[in-house]
């Protein structure tokens, strides 16, 4: 036997003890698996897997329930001497919750609009028929809509009758509206900081 094959032969044989005592670890381990965990014992990684979906789920769940709560308009309150108070939201704007025609809707304060606007699909559920055809020009360009008058909008129990309403303007959920000038000219209006304050003249 040459110097080479001898050094290949102490090599291999070097590796054939390393894979045994590898073996015999592999077989301690199962063994005690076997012992302490069950015979059919999960992977640490697969028992920790499902519960760590839970508790995201429920973090993901708690996180949603109270943003929804933060983000939510928040009543309109009237004061003792007839004011109606609207404050000012997180993003900037003025929401009230409201009706028109008996339906509930979120209304977003626009001082620059001329009508209280809905969008078609919540004037079919609030009845609003009829009305005179007219073309809406948004920032988006022009829309086709109508214009129905005699309609009674309210917030909180602050109510105004015989008010114009633009119907046809596409703006989010079904129970989106705008708070136009055909309703807040029936007031005066202050505005401070976080409040916006309507007096019935």
């Amino acid at each position: 036997m040459g110097i080479e094959d001898r050094d290949w032969y102490q090599d291999a044989q070097r590796e054939r003890e390393k894979q045994e005592q590898l073996d015999a670890t592999r077989g301690k381990f199962s063994a005690f698996s076997r012992k302490h965990l069950g015979a059919k014992a999960a992977s640490p990684t697969k028992t920790g897997l499902i519960p760590m979906m839970v508790f995201w789920c429920v973090v993901m769940g708690l996180l949603y329930v109270v943003m929804t709560h933060y983000l939510k308009p928040k009543q309109a309150q009237v004061l003792a001497n007839g004011d109606l108070v609207i404050t000012r939201s997180h993003d900037g704007h003025f929401y009230a919750v409201g009706t028109i025609n008996g339906k509930e809707a979120n209304f977003m304060v626009d001082t620059g609009a001329s009508l209280v606007s809905v969008s078609e699909k919540f004037a079919q559920q609030a009845f609003i028929r009829g009305g005179v055809p007219t073309t809406f020009h948004t920032a988006n360009g022009s829309r086709p809509g109508r214009v129905v008058e005699g309609l009674g909008v309210s917030i909180g129990p602050v109510s105004v009758t015989n008010v114009k309403v633009g119907v046809g303007l596409n703006l989010g959920d079904e129970k989106d509206a705008l708070l136009g000038q055909s309703f807040l000219s029936k007031f005066d209006i202050t505005m401070t900081k976080n409040q916006m304050v309507l007096r019935a003249r």
